[in-house]
């Protein structure tokens, strides 16, 4: 189960990333997840590569559908299979409308977990933030009871687990950020949990030979979600925003989720992790200045940039996969246009802005 070895593909029918004719914009929500949703050929030839079908646990979080469909898009020839409890209406048909199996299960009951179908490949991207301040027993069933669940179930499979940049102390700005070998050093319970999950993948890998990946991701940009969509809708409402985070890190959804797949073929025991994020250390204060040139409206700021930020190296993810596709530029373009046209948002900050680590 194991080894690595090329499948006979399907014809690949969705478009490929071309990354020298981006979009200007995205019209629609719908237009937005369909390119979303465009596999590079990096990422075709790497699922070709990878023996077995695939199966997303926590799919209809805010990066699931389109980490699935992207998936199948990749590998049509593959099985792909979301399971969530699937609460929020329409997500289920729209997955299936994809060509996704879907399965309707409660990863805190094992009962539930025991009955999937064992998939060789498990991308594990449930796990509980917003709100996690005002219910961390919540947060810690989620984040530890249930990896520790999966990777009991998983055993013979492979298993990408999305992680976080959090569970890194904040950095010096004007070095590089935390790298991989960079000790934990969380703050706040949701970061503690964090710590927690990968703990649990890396005892049950050791246990049970189980190869694995850690994916430490901070932050994932959509139009809907994500720093620059904090930044921007509250620039774009006349708000002042405040600078002691001063630098962020963050990377395009789409690359994200293609270096979470990729990242299967990768795996080791226990498993290590791996950052996932842009390239760039952004200043928040000219995030603010571009996006007010943008609207044509004053920059608002307040305090003064710590001499400290969550900030990642990303070496190790440029070294395996290469620099992200879809670049920082072209985000600010995007967003900025998308907020502008008052287009539908997640409702879901990612309060990049704390630094006490309650979330």
């Amino acid at each position: 189960m194991q080894s690595i070895q090329v499948e006979p593909a399907a014809p690949i029918t969705t478009p490929l990333l071309d990354v020298s004719n981006l979009p200007a914009s995205f019209e629609s929500v719908e237009a937005l997840d369909d390119f979303l949703a465009r596999p590079s050929q990096a990422l075709v030839d790497d699922l070709a590569r990878l023996d077995g079908d695939i199966m997303i646990l926590g799919v209809a979080g805010k990066m699931g559908p389109t980490l699935a469909r992207l998936a199948k898009n990749a590998a049509p020839h593959k099985r792909v299979i979301g399971v969530a409890r699937f609460s929020e209406s329409g997500v289920r048909e729209r997955l299936e409308g994809w060509g996704i199996e879907t399965i309707a299960a409660d990863l805190l009951d094992r009962r539930s977990l025991e009955a999937l179908p064992r998939i060789p490949n498990i991308v594990f991207a449930a796990g509980h933030k917003f709100g996690a301040k005002d219910n961390q027993a919540l947060t810690w069933a989620m984040n530890t009871h249930v990896p520790a669940l999966v990777a009991e179930v998983f055993r013979d499979s492979r298993i990408v687990s999305f992680s976080t940049g959090n569970i890194y102390a904040l950095t010096p700005v004007g070095r590089q950020g935390a790298s991989e070998a960079t000790p934990p050093a969380p703050v706040g319970e949701y970061a503690q949990s964090c710590i927690g999950r990968e703990r649990m993948f890396e005892y049950f890998s050791s246990r049970h030979g189980t190869p694995g990946r850690i994916f430490r991701l901070n932050y994932a940009i959509d139009m809907r979600y994500g720093v620059l969509y904090d930044i921007a809708s509250k620039v774009h409402r006349g708000e002042t925003i405040d600078l002691a985070m001063g630098y962020v890190n963050v990377i395009w959804q789409g690359d994200a989720n293609a270096q979470a797949l990729r990242s299967l073929l990768h795996c080791t025991v226990p498993p290590k992790p791996i950052n996932c994020t842009g390239p760039e250390t952004i200043s928040v204060r000219w995030l603010v200045q571009q996006f007010a040139a943008r609207f044509g409206i004053p920059v608002k700021v307040c305090g003064e940039e710590s001499a400290n930020a969550l900030l990642s190296d990303t070496t190790l993810s440029s070294t395996l996969f290469g620099y992200p596709q879809v670049p920082l530029g072209v985000m600010l373009d995007w967003v900025s246009d998308w907020v502008r046209r008052e287009q539908p948002a997640f409702n879901k900050p990612t309060k990049f802005e704390v630094r006490d680590g309650a979330f």
